[in-house]
């Protein structure tokens, strides 16, 4: 949780923190640039890493810096320091959610696997659904320095609970030489492989199309809904809620409807979403809650149906090499994720047809991806 929770719980205070260190909004958006870009760098070693020395170390050693940089980021007073402590920040996020995947995996198999990873993301969607509501409330209340505490107060709280309760579930039997050559030789081999990026991207898109709106958050929320700092849970409740009903329905589904079928429910919400929020965009005069939200909870409701089955796909593929695998698709993520912040949403935040439309060029296109996958390979006898 604590990587969405760097995204999104800073969204409230950005006006004040370009006002103290006297800064641009769209240097502002730079914060977000460049903890993604720092985030999917880093996310390619996290994977491998914990296939080479356990998941353990890794998830603690990112835990412990992601605390450093915290209260780097609370004392920062430049646009500067600001980013430098942002891309630490980036650097260390990433161990928990990567790791993650790879620990499900290790300990599950089959509809159980599917029934945990789709109970993850449920939490997952906890994170960002209250840290934009918890900023808001610290900066009606305190500095802005003071969520930067709070994040690395609640990173040092799950230090602490990964040191007791986090077990080591890659024995050293089946891990894999740490170097160059063997990290290089992985990598190729699973980017080789036909379907992986169709997969990577039927996932990765489907939840970027969400991310346009994340990322716009500030603009979206103050300037084209003209609400205020205290009410970012417009957007964020509908969009987490309906990630979350979604991920409780696929592990519901899971045993009971193909992976295939339930990925094609997915997308099939997810694109009726999207020209449910082009409609509403053009009917309305202006935007205004809770029409132009609405249909982002249901989008977000097919993301959470489709995402969990894509990734343990990608994961049963290369059984040797589940760290690696989650890494790159955290990379191919997170690399479309820090475009949308720094080069997209700045053109069409201010716009909700704009915004709308952005979404569903990016649904479209993952849903493609995710057509493409099924030709490229046969995939009926793994789904």
């Amino acid at each position: 949780m604590f990587g969405p929770f760097a995204i999104d719980t800073m969204f409230p205070a950005f006006p004040l923190i370009a006002r103290d260190l006297g800064t641009s909004p769209l240097a502002m958006q730079q914060t977000l640039s460049v903890y993604l870009v720092a985030y999917a760098l880093m996310s390619l070693v996290h994977g491998p890493l914990s296939d080479a020395i356990g998941r353990r170390r890794v998830i603690l050693a990112g835990v412990f810096v992601f605390v450093l940089a915290s209260i780097g980021c609370a004392l920062a007073r430049s646009i500067e320091g600001l980013l430098a402590f942002r891309a630490l920040q980036g650097v260390s996020a990433g161990a928990g959610l990567i790791v993650g995947r790879a620990i499900i995996r290790d300990c599950f198999d089959g509809a159980d696997a599917q029934r945990l990873m789709s109970t993850v993301s449920m939490i997952f969607g906890v994170a960002p659904a209250i840290a934009p509501i918890v900023g808001g409330w610290v900066v009606g209340h305190a500095h802005w320095s003071m969520i930067f505490w709070l994040l690395a107060a609640f990173a040092a709280a799950l230090l602490v609970a990964c040191i007791a309760w986090l077990p080591e579930t890659h024995p050293p039997q089946r891990r894999i030489a740490l170097s160059p050559r063997a990290i290089g030789a992985g990598y190729r081999f699973v980017v080789l492989d036909r379907a992986f990026l169709p997969l990577v991207f039927a996932g990765s898109l489907g939840f970027n199309a969400l991310f346009v709106y994340i990322a716009s958050a500030p603009v979206f929320v103050l300037e084209v809904l003209a609400l205020d700092t205290q009410q970012f849970a417009w957007l964020f409740v509908p969009a987490i809620g309906g990630l979350m009903l979604g991920s409780f329905l696929s592990g519901r589904l899971a045993g009971r409807l193909s992976a295939r079928h339930t990925v094609r429910l997915g997308y099939a919400i997810m694109l009726a979403a999207c020209a449910i929020n082009i409609t509403v965009a053009l009917v309305l005069d202006a935007p205004r809650v809770p029409w132009s939200v609405l249909p982002i909870g249901l989008h977000s409701a097919g993301i959470g149906i489709a995402f969990p089955t894509v990734t343990l796909q990608l994961l049963d593929r290369f059984p040797h090499h589940r760290g690696g695998v989650s890494s790159l698709q955290a990379f191919v993520s997170l690399i479309a994720s820090a475009v949308i912040a720094g080069a997209v949403s700045p053109w069409v935040s201010h716009s909700a047809l704009g915004l709308a439309m952005t979404a569903a060029a990016v649904t479209v296109l993952g849903y493609l991806a995710w057509r493409a996958s099924l030709s490229t390979v046969d995939l009926s006898m793994q789904l």
